[in-house]
């Protein structure tokens, strides 16, 4: 189902994320489809497959190939003059085609090829993990996307409310209500209010070349990232895919612990000898001959200095360092999830606090534009005024979007994405 939606975004084409918004759930299977490691997943069972294959290689007849060419010092004489039998010649030649047919390894082919399986399952897993926290650095610049366009949205309000409060100046200065030059203050504050809105432009276009980067997909400054409405369980189990990996490990060493318990079984193959040299079988026979051997060979290892077993046992310990990091790794975990708790907590206050504040400074504000329309108070004084009001505004806006990053990425700590 997962594929099915990247390949959809994939076919829509570029020009569709210049004419829609951005999802956070669409940035994260992006990222994992496009980014390098991704491509390593293909790699890794292709490996794994080559591994088998020569492990089960070892289980068809293999056929070996010897020769050789001597020249000797002495050689094997008859000790009684006049029988008949020549010398065997000091330079003396053979070639042979062995052909070995493995007939019982206790298990040791299987064995490793279950091994390498749970090595593909590791490493697979572990490459799940890599990708995993790419979550926590496209929530980072999702969400500073996302605080960006909310303060252009201010700042554009504020200059929309400068140019009206700048008709109304010009209209008071013509009339004799207002002081002269209260129109240029209004105006050197609409170019400071440019200035950031050129700032903050600059900036989003950054911000979307990283993410580009991250999902492999063109971001247009005009595209519009969608604010996702983050909730948070706090009784739910870690789900990490790390939990997962170290299950994983552990399950390798077992395969490991199999293999070895079955390195020193005994092995049984069946072999035929072809060769041809001289001398042949027979050594009284002084020429070149044929022959064959065929038969049974049998190796067992009976005894090891109990090597076997301390392989084993170093084995074991490994299992007991994976069980140490994966407690190092839930407390670690669980003392993110509680700073992170602490924060919404915290954040959560601002926000009643914030919206407070705007009230207060709606009102100011109103009385202060009166006052100005009247040639009560200076430019400058409702300019402060304004400025504390959408500098409230902001806040609110930096808090919420700070909230919904806490909780993003409280749910990806956690394992639970949105």
């Amino acid at each position: 189902m997962k594929k099915s939606f990247v390949f959809i975004l994939l076919l829509t084409g570029t020009l569709t994320w210049s004419q829609t918004t951005i999802t956070l759930e669409e940035c994260y299977a992006l990222a994992e489809e496009h980014y390098p490691l991704r491509k390593q997943t293909a790699l890794l069972n292709t490996k794994t497959s080559l591994e088998k294959e020569a492990l089960h290689a070892k289980r068809l007849p293999q056929m070996e190939l010897d020769a050789q060419a001597t020249y000797q010092s002495d050689v094997t004489e008859i000790p009684f003059p006049g029988s008949g039998v020549e010398p065997l010649n000091k330079d003396q030649y053979r070639a042979t085609l062995t052909i070995n047919q493995l007939i019982y390894d206790g298990g040791q082919v299987a064995a490793a090829s279950n091994l390498k399986e749970a090595e593909l399952k590791t490493q697979q897993k572990q490459l799940e993990v890599s990708l995993y926290q790419l979550k926590l650095q496209i929530n980072q610049i999702y969400f500073s996307i996302l605080l960006n366009q909310e303060q252009q949205a201010v700042l554009n309000l504020q200059k929309n409310d400068l140019e009206s409060r700048l008709s109304e100046i010009k209209s008071g200065i013509k009339h004799g209500v207002v002081l002269p030059a209260s129109d240029k203050v209004i105006e050197a504050e609409l170019l400071k209010v440019h200035q950031k809105l050129l700032e903050q432009s600059n900036h989003k276009r950054a911000l979307l070349s990283n993410l580009s980067e991250l999902i492999g997909q063109p971001l247009p400054e005009s595209a519009q990232l969608k604010e996702p409405l983050q909730t948070v369980s706090l009784d739910k189990p870690l789900q990490r895919p790390e939990l997962e990996l170290f299950q994983l490990q552990k399950q390798q060493i077992e395969q490991s612990e199999q293999v070895l318990s079955k390195k020193n079984y005994p092995k049984l193959q069946a072999f035929a000898t072809g060769g041809y040299g001289n001398p042949g079988l027979n050594m009284l026979e002084n020429s070149f001959e044929a022959y064959y051997i065929t038969g049974l060979r049998l190796n067992w290892k009976l005894f090891d200095w109990n090597a076997n077993k301390k392989e084993r046992k170093a084995l074991s310990v490994n299992k007991e360092i994976i069980d140490s990091e994966l407690e190092v790794f839930s407390l670690q975990t669980q003392i993110q999830l509680q700073q992170l708790e602490a924060e919404i907590n915290s954040i959560t206050d601002y926000l009643v606090t914030d919206s407070e504040i705007i009230q207060l400074r709606k009102e100011i504000a109103k009385v202060a534009q009166s006052q100005l329309k009247n040639g009560v108070i200076t430019a400058s004084a409702y300019l402060t005024e304004l400025t504390a009001l959408y500098e409230a505004e902001i806040s609110l806006k930096l808090h919420s979007i700070q909230l919904q990053l806490a909780k993003a990425n409280y749910n990806i700590i956690q394992g639970h994405q949105l």
